[in-house]
């Protein structure tokens, strides 16, 4: 008894710390390099973006632009892996600076912002945001993540 009542008690801190841990945001070390460019993230803080796996190890992107890149093709940056090996993505809101729900964020496209990489995709937490910053920065388009594919990605190259 004293060893299943133990077992369900580790079980639920395990399930319980994944769980937290999927939510929480990872911060990039100074090592840590985007794997789509190979460029180090830590110099750009205000672009970066993370796309936490399923095992609760995190990769880190320079910008939204390579992290929908490796988003839109998972299998060329992470052989063996797939989408459904992403447990959540995140982005930086460009005004507040803080990281957003990558899935459920504006961006804008086309503006006269430009990322660590040139052409970015410039994400936002409220759709406001984004259509003040598309009018301010001669933006061509808002999206939402879902249409972010492999052809919006090229017209960004």
């Amino acid at each position: 008894m004293k060893t299943t009542s133990a077992f369900i008690i580790w079980l639920c801190l395990v399930c319980a710390t994944a769980a937290y841990a999927a939510d929480t945001v990872p911060v990039a070390g100074e090592k840590d390099k985007c794997p789509v460019c190979g460029m180090f993230v830590a110099p750009y803080p205000g672009w970066t973006g993370v796309i936490v796996l399923k095992d609760l190890s995190a990769l880190f992107f320079d910008g939204p632009k390579d992290l929908c890149t490796y988003y839109n093709n998972v299998g060329k940056y992470s052989p063996g892996r797939s989408r459904s090996d992403i447990a959540a993505v995140w982005v930086k809101d460009y005004y507040a600076l803080t990281s957003i729900d990558g899935m459920k964020a504006f961006y804008v496209i086309g503006s006269d912002v430009l990322g660590p990489m040139g052409r970015e995709l410039v994400p936002f937490m409220k759709e406001s945001d984004a259509a003040t910053f598309f009018k301010d920065h001669k933006g061509s388009k808002i999206l939402r993540f879902g249409d972010i594919t492999p052809q919006v990605m090229k017209s960004l190259e």
